[in-house]
């Protein structure tokens, strides 16, 4: 699996290199061999446990218990205060801990009924850190035109398509829904799309529509527009896209429509432009884009260049990994460099 900095979106792109060097994929493939967890690859590169994602989670919680590590739940910590050798922390049952190193490994804003909250960004601010303006991420496309209508009666559909703007393009599978357009290809590309942008789908990569219609115009001449992409559609995408691309033509054979028309018609089908009217927001995003920003943070520790002792790990900085494992393994390698330095101090 290549984890470079590529894959992952930050002001500064080049900070995530040092941690992802220094915990790479197969150090963390290490822990799933040491305890036994069953695995499979559905894509290349992505693992998925055989049994439960709980697996994961009980490996990470057996090794907290191997290190004698103390795990406090139910605790709202409602100050952060530094002192001489490190910080004090009040909580909600007037609890004072103190802390010689302290590490905020909060997330972001996204799937707030897990319990996602602003925590992190509201602490760094308190420690003089600037928080790059946050957005949900890898999360699905919402419209509200016609557009919108149409993609909604298509709800459970999917094709593999090129989904792209002017700054990247992803080959990938779509999926419509009774919201929108979700789907590998709408996700990723949620990550570098702005509100008030549009995006361009082509519906049939690497085959020229317009071409395509032109050669059955030669050899089909009978056939109607229908009929010759019966083969690449789904029949009730195809009825769909019958109404939104080619309705005035719908019932005119291939020989009686213009070359320029049909080259009209491919091109609108290969670079479909669509304009979202929003994202379905933090409610489902799988992560959030910005966070603390990286230039006061040192990329090979974690640790805060403002105040020594302090650091930020994980999604709650501003580094967001495309979908399909990224994620994961910035949390991996940014907790590991960090407990490699306080171990140090």
């Amino acid at each position: 699996m290549d984890v470079g900095a590529s894959h992952f979106i930050s002001q500064n792109r080049h900070f995530v290199r040092s941690a992802l060097s220094q915990f790479t994929p197969h150090d963390f493939m290490a822990y799933i061999y040491k305890h036994n967890i069953a695995f499979h690859e559905k894509t290349h590169g992505q693992l998925f446990c055989d049994d439960s994602s709980k697996d994961i989670l009980n490996m990470l919680l057996d090794e907290c218990r191997t290190h004698h590590a103390t795990i406090q739940l139910n605790t709202t910590v409602h100050t952060i205060t530094p002192c001489d050798d490190g910080f004090l922390l009040s909580t909600q049952t007037s609890q004072t801990l103190s802390a010689r190193s302290l590490v905020i490994a909060t997330g972001g804003l996204s799937i707030p009924t897990l319990g996602a909250s602003g925590f992190g960004y509201q602490f760094a601010e308190q420690f003089g850190h600037k928080i790059i303006p946050t957005q949900a991420s890898l999360v699905p496309f919402t419209f509200t035109d016609k557009v919108g209508e149409m993609i909604k009666s298509l709800s459970g559909v999917s094709l593999d398509v090129v989904a792209f703007n002017d700054k990247i393009r992803f080959e990938l599978p779509m999926l419509f829904t009774h919201r929108g357009l979700s789907g590998p290809a709408m996700l990723q590309l949620s990550n570098y799309w702005q509100i008030g942008e549009s995006i361009w789908v082509d519906l049939l990569p690497q085959t020229d529509i317009g071409q395509l219609l032109l050669s059955h115009k030669k050899s089909h001449p009978k056939q109607k527009i229908r009929t010759a992409l019966t083969p690449y559609f789904a029949k009730n995408l195809l009825v769909a896209l019958e109404g939104h691309f080619w309705q005035s033509l719908a019932h005119i054979e291939l020989a009686n429509i213009k070359d320029k028309e049909l080259i009209q018609i491919g091109q609108s089908m290969n670079t479909w432009q669509l304009k979202p009217s929003g994202t379905e927001g933090y409610r489902v995003a799988e992560v959030t884009k910005g966070g603390v920003d990286t230039k006061d943070i040192f990329g090979n520790t974690m640790q805060s260049r403002l105040h020594d002792g302090l650091y930020f790990i994980g999604e709650v900085l501003d580094v967001t990994g495309h979908l399909g494992g990224y994620n994961f393994q910035w949390a991996w390698s940014s907790a590991f460099v960090c407990a490699m330095d306080i171990i140090k101090r």
